[in-house]
C-alpha cells in the first residue's frame, strides 16, 4: 500500500447536492426549500432563539445569581486542620505541599472552626477575627 492510493471506503462519500440545477436534477425550480414563506427567501430566517415574535425563553426567565470567576483562587482552612499539621510555621507554601489546599491557591484564609491546642505562627496566611483570637489564645501568631 502506497499513500497516493488510499482511497475512501467504498459507498462513504457521496457527491455534493447542487440544488437549483433545472427540473431533470430533481432538485430545480424551488430547491428544496417548499413554496413561499420566510424558509423559502434568500438571506430571511430567524436568529436563534427566536419565537416568532413571542417573547423568548431566555428573556421570560429571571435573571439569577452570580458566580465569581476568581473563587477558584481562594482558600480556606480550619483551625483543626492546622491542629493536625506537624509543623510550626505555616505558610501558603506548607499548606499546599500538605495537600489542605489546591495549587492553583492564592490567597488562603483561615476560619475559626475545630480547635487549636499548640502554638502555630501563620504567614502570608489571612484569618478571621475569631480564627486569630484563637490562634493567639494557644500561643501563636498571624503575621
Amino acid at each position: 500500500m502506497e499513500l497516493n492510493t488510499i482511497k475512501p471506503a467504498e459507498g462513504s462519500k457521496r457527491p455534493r447536492r447542487r440544488v437549483g440545477r433545472g427540473i431533470g436534477s430533481g432538485l430545480g425550480k424551488t430547491a428544496g426549500r417548499g413554496h413561499k414563506g420566510q424558509k423559502s427567501r434568500a438571506g430571511g430566517y430567524h436568529k436563534v432563539g427566536f419565537e416568532g415574535g413571542q417573547m423568548p425563553l431566555q428573556r421570560r426567565l429571571p435573571k439569577r445569581g452570580f458566580k465569581s470567576a476568581s473563587l477558584k483562587f481562594n482558600a480556606e482552612v480550619t483551625l483543626s486542620d492546622l491542629d493536625r499539621l506537624e509543623v510550626a510555621e505555616i505558610d501558603v507554601l506548607t499548606l499546599k505541599k500538605s495537600g489542605l489546599v489546591r495549587e492553583i491557591a492564592k490567597v488562603v484564609k483561615v476560619i475559626k472552626s475545630g480547635e487549636l491546642k499548640r502554638a502555630v505562627k501563620l504567614t502570608g496566611v489571612g484569618a478571621t477575627a475569631g480564627a486569630k483570637a484563637a490562634i493567639e489564645a494557644a500561643g501563636g501568631s498571624v503575621a
